[in-house]
């Protein structure tokens, strides 16, 4: 994803990307198990709504890789 992501497209993140709601890597991405797949769904799908500086205030108050969305 990075790859696709900063070096090809050259945008921060898939949320970002028109392909997104079609594209392989990212189905496959969160086609995995675990619980953490659903959370970097969750914060891309709100990335996507709210934007970025929503979704960093959103992560204040996070203790690891993933936490609550409003």
């Amino acid at each position: 994803m990075k790859r696709c992501c900063m070096m090809e497209k050259q945008i921060a993140t898939c949320s970002e990307c028109s392909d997104y709601p079609t594209c392989g890597i990212i189905r496959n991405f969160f086609a995995k198990k675990g619980y953490k797949y659903k959370k970097y769904r969750e914060s891309l799908e709100f990335i996507r709504a709210h934007g970025y500086p929503a979704f960093i205030s959103a992560t204040q108050t996070w203790t690891r890789a993933y936490g609550a969305l409003k």
